[in-house]
């Protein structure tokens, strides 16, 4: 019996829910959000400090006053999407609001948020902080950055082998807890992978919806350009500009962005060298709509679905970049990350499994995990693969 298509379901919800069709895809979109989870919280799941305490009757929050700017951002972002998510928007003007939203809260996380400069992670290991009337701990009692030196902590240790203190992951190198850095290294790979690939994919749209509009000498021209990137080796281009001016989290999205988009220019020139010769595109030619309108809201909605399965490839590629860069000893020094994590399995003259289990572990999660969603996102919008077009 062939599927009949559920009336007044809109393009995109039937693509979702075809995509959302299988098991390989369902666990990786679980693993994502288990990740987005972990990155948005950290600071409550993994912190050396108390959640919530009460001494002399006097209740307070000490991971709130700790609370970084980047934390406070990441935080507001969260919920800006969360609301947006649930109002009844397009997608444009919900990326739009986010956009603000984001934008306007960055300003006030930086006017607001003023926390200490030095924090001295083993104070809260102290009696000012331990003999109190109660207190609420974060389920991983230490900081990525605590490395336990009153605790003794001797460096690499194997899980559940430290005295006196349970590490469910091991230590590493400096004695700071695996799990904990494994948690605040999630903001990392997402950060890296979201931003870098969003660069790409706004450049990509401009250059690549301008070479299928007007094809011509402007097509043959951008296809030049689009080879030339495509010739730029991304990590020898890393390498470099890490020798010359420092590690430096942001310059590394920055350059992968620019780097990789040639593949979503490819992508909507093809899609818009069908569409520019449609009926909708020439009405709108003639009613004497500016380019940017039809380019934009017009054109590029009916040829998106390509771009988002190729986003979420770029995304996986962004994340290996920076974990190989990292692995490599370049990456960025004053966040935990898991290449850098992983490069410590061999430092010793023995080798550190946990060291490469589980930060090895979430690299290959996390990549497997996008792939599994491009493949069913591209097995979605496939018309030859489609069983909603019959009736029954």
């Amino acid at each position: 019996m062939i599927k009949v298509m559920l009336r007044g379901e809109s393009y995109a919800a039937r693509v979702w829910r075809k995509t959302r069709n299988g098991v390989g895809v369902e666990v990786g979109l679980a693993w994502i959000a288990l990740l987005v989870f972990a990155a948005v919280f950290a600071p409550f799941l993994a912190n050396s400090m108390p959640l919530l305490m009460s001494k002399d009757g006097i209740i307070s929050a000490p991971v709130l006053h700790y609370l970084s700017v980047e934390d406070a951002w990441v935080l507001a972002s969260f919920f800006i999407a969360l609301l947006l998510y649930k109002l009844k928007l397009s997608i444009g003007q919900r990326i739009s609001l986010f956009l603000c939203g984001a934008m306007i809260a960055a300003i006030l996380v930086n006017l607001l948020i003023n926390p200490p400069k030095l924090v001295i992670y083993d104070e809260f290991r102290s009696p000012a902080y331990t003999q109190v009337d109660w207190r609420i701990m974060p389920p991983i009692p230490y900081a990525p950055t605590d490395y336990l030196r009153d605790l003794a902590s001797k460096g690499l240790e194997a899980p559940f082998e430290s005295t006196g203190h349970l590490h469910l992951m091991g230590t590493e190198e400096n004695g700071a807890d695996v799990l904990s850095r494994m948690i605040h290294a999630s903001r990392i790979a997402l950060s890296i992978g979201l931003i870098a690939s969003g660069i790409a994919l706004f450049i990509g749209v401009i250059v690549g919806g301008l070479m299928g509009y007007f094809s011509g000498l402007t097509d043959m021209l951008g296809m030049r350009l689009v080879e030339i990137f495509e010739d730029i080796p991304t990590l020898f281009l890393l390498l470099t500009f890490v020798a010359f001016f420092g590690r430096s989290l942001y310059m590394m999205m920055v350059i992968i962005g620019i780097t990789s988009w040639s593949g979503y220019a490819r992508y909507v020139r093809t899609e818009f060298l069908k569409l520019r010769k449609q009926d909708y595109v020439q009405a709108a030619v003639a009613s004497g709509l500016p380019l940017s309108s039809i380019l934009f809201r017009h054109m590029l909605p009916n040829g998106i679905a390509p771009l988002l399965v190729a986003l979420s490839f770029g995304i996986a590629g962004a994340i290996l970049s920076e974990a190989t860069l990292s692995f490599l000893g370049l990456g960025v020094v004053d966040a935990p990350s898991w290449g850098q994590m992983l490069d410590q399995a061999v430092k010793s003259s023995s080798f550190n499994w946990w060291m490469a289990v589980f930060p090895g572990g979430a690299i290959f999660m996390t990549v497997f995990a996008y792939n599994l969603i491009g493949e069913a996102f591209r097995d979605a919008i496939d018309p030859k693969l489609s069983d909603d077009a019959g009736t029954e």
